[in-house]
C-alpha cells in the first residue's frame, strides 16, 4: 500500500478537523506493520516541524478492548509536547474532532528500556514515578468505527494528555489493586483497579519496550509512558469536565472549552 498517501490522509483530516473513511476500508490488505510504518510518516512529519517526541501512549490494554478488535496484544502511538496540557489547563475543543476521556496510570523513566527481554522488574527499577493522567483520544476516522490498523495509523487515536502534579515512587504503589474512578460532571461514571491494565499497567510498559525493541527503538529515560485506560473512554463535549482519582495517588481534573 501507499503509506504516505494514507498518512496525508490523516494528516490533512487532522489539519482540518474532518472525519475520513477507515483506511482498511479501501485497504483491506493492510497489515500492523503497514499501519505503523503510515503512523511513522506522520511521526517524522512532526518532528521536521519542530514538534518533539516526549514519550509514548499504548492502547487496547484491557481484555475487553482487544475482544473487540479481535487482537491479542496491545498497540501503541507517540506522545508529543504539544499535546500536553498542564493541570488546571483547560482543553479546547477547537483542535479536535470527537474526542473521548480515558484514566489512566503515566509512568517516568530515569533509566533508558530497550528490549528484547525487558521485564516487569526492569521497568519497576527504570521508573522515577508514576501519576494519575488524563489521555484525550481522538480519532480521524469516521464515527470511531475503527480496527486495529486504523487505530495504529491514526497515531493510536491519540490528540492530548495531562499528567497529575503529584508524583509517587512506583514502589509505595500497589501496581494490580490500586482503584481509580472517573467522574464526569462530578458524577462518578465508571471505577476500575490497575489490574484492568494488562495485568498490571508496569506489564504494559515493559510490552511496549519489548516491541519498540523490534524496530530497534528504545524508550529513552525521561520519556513519559502512558500505560493504558482503566475504564471505557468518555465522550467529550465543550463544557464538560472530568476527573479521574486513583486509591493513594491523588486526582486530575481537565475541563473542556470551545
Amino acid at each position: 500500500m501507499d503509506h504516505k498517501k494514507a498518512a496525508q490522509q490523516l494528516w490533512d483530516a487532522e489539519q482540518g478537523r474532518y472525519q475520513i473513511d477507515m483506511l482498511t476500508l479501501h485497504e483491506p490488505g493492510m497489515t500492523v506493520e503497514d499501519a505503523y510504518a503510515v503512523q511513522l510518516e506522520n511521526v517524522r512529519r512532526r518532528e521536521a516541524e519542530g514538534q518533539k517526541v516526549i514519550g509514548m501512549k499504548i492502547g487496547l490494554t484491557s481484555a475487553g478492548m482487544q475482544k473487540l478488535l479481535n487482537v491479542n496484544e496491545p498497540d501503541y502511538g507517540h506522545l508529543f509536547d504539544n499535546m500536553l496540557l498542564l493541570e488546571r489547563d483547560t482543553c479546547s475543543m477547537s483542535g479536535l474532532i470527537q474526542p473521548k476521556v480515558e484514566g489512566e496510570l503515566s509512568f517516568c523513566l530515569n533509566k533508558t528500556l530497550k528490549g528484547p527481554g525487558v521485564t516487569i522488574a526492569d521497568v519497576y527499577d527504570a521508573t522515577a514515578w508514576v501519576t494519575p493522567s488524563i489521555e484525550i483520544v481522538d480519532s480521524r476516522i469516521k464515527d470511531w468505527k475503527i480496527k486495529l490498523c486504523d487505530t495504529i495509523a491514526d497515531n493510536g487515536s491519540s490528540a492530548r494528555f495531562m499528567l497529575g502534579g503529584r508524583m509517587v515512587p512506583i514502589g509505595a504503589v500497589d501496581m494490580r489493586l490500586t482503584g481509580m474512578t472517573l467522574e464526569k460532571n462530578g458524577e462518578l461514571v465508571s471505577s476500575g483497579t490497575t489490574a484492568e491494565v494488562w495485568g498490571n499497567p508496569a506489564a504494559s510498559v515493559a510490552w511496549l519496550a519489548n516491541k519498540l525493541g523490534e524496530f530497534g527503538i528504545e524508550l529513552k529515560a525521561g520519556s513519559i509512558v502512558m500505560a493504558g485506560a482503566v475504564t471505557a473512554a468518555l465522550p467529550a463535549q465543550a463544557g464538560d469536565s472530568f476527573t479521574v482519582s486513583f486509591h493513594g495517588l491523588g486526582s486530575v481534573t481537565v475541563k473542556f472549552v470551545d
